[in-house]
């Protein structure tokens, strides 16, 4: 009996030593997320400080403008999934139907000429190129990613239309498919949206008024402007230049003349 009692007593101790570090432990987790909720509660959320200087800025209206899409068919499974996420950009930023023209290609390396053809003929404000390039197992990949960023990118700075880069460039499968709609989003919606953003920052810079007269100034007669400036500044270089050249000759002419009174 008195063996049995002993463990009974040891029993009960080890219970409530196994009962009060429950507790304490609860206690201590419980303490810990009202320090965490009061820590929360006391950071202030500040609101994003202002530039000191206006910026101009594109809107997400296509109202009233153009678009060109460039897709290519070659792994076609990502690019139409490209080409429906990039349509419904621009149609949700206000642009018609019959204001979007598609254009599909073999490949992904016959972008840049087709957007430059198109940019060239001065009826789109924009264009969207979509491609997907998947990694393989030589160096085909790395020479098409080179050619076709520096195509897209030389074709918009030369033609002055631009150019939305919607081309997914992906060492696997799954990550063209997380980019073409799971969780990285879609990309070929995000590239409506830069062209919308582009064409909308071009026009307004384009209708800058003028600090003097207040007047809408166009980017031709800016342009005419600056050549007539560095006409102006050629015209005073070389009226500069024939000045010193007569003064040459004229210090030529009398060092000649000099010498040859004291021949005679």
């Amino acid at each position: 009996m008195q063996i049995a009692e002993v463990r009974l007593q040891k029993s009960d101790f080890r219970l409530k030593n196994f009962c009060r570090g429950f507790s304490d432990q609860a206690e201590f987790h419980h303490q810990r997320a009202q320090r965490g909720t009061e820590e929360k509660i006391k950071l202030k959320i500040e609101s994003v400080p202002k530039a000191e200087f206006p910026a101009l800025e594109g809107k997400l209206d296509a109202r009233g403008k153009r678009f060109a899409v460039v897709v290519a068919r070659f792994n076609a499974f990502i690019t139409e999934r490209l080409l429906l996420s990039a349509c419904d950009g621009l149609l949700r930023s206000g642009t018609r139907r019959e204001d979007v023209a598609i254009v599909r290609v073999p490949g992904a390396f016959e972008i840049p000429s087709a957007a430059r053809a198109l940019a060239l003929t001065g009826k789109y404000d924009a264009i969207v190129c979509l491609g997907c390039l998947l990694r393989g197992d030589t160096a085909h990949y790395d020479v098409i990613v080179n050619e076709v960023t520096r195509g897209i990118g030389q074709s918009a700075q030369e033609t002055g239309v631009p150019h939305a880069f919607g081309v997914l460039t992906c060492d696997t499968l799954q990550q063209a498919i997380d980019r073409a709609g799971l969780k990285m989003g879609n990309k070929g919606f995000e590239a409506a949206l830069a062209a919308v953003e582009m064409a909308s920052l071009k026009e307004a810079i384009s209708s800058q008024r003028s600090a003097v007269s207040g007047k809408r100034i166009s980017r031709l007669a800016r342009n005419d402007k600056v050549k007539s400036r560095n006409a102006k500044v050629r015209s005073q270089n070389e009226k500069v230049t024939s000045q010193k050249g007569n003064i040459r000759i004229q210090n030529g002419k009398s060092r000649n003349a000099g010498k040859t009174t004291r021949v005679k």
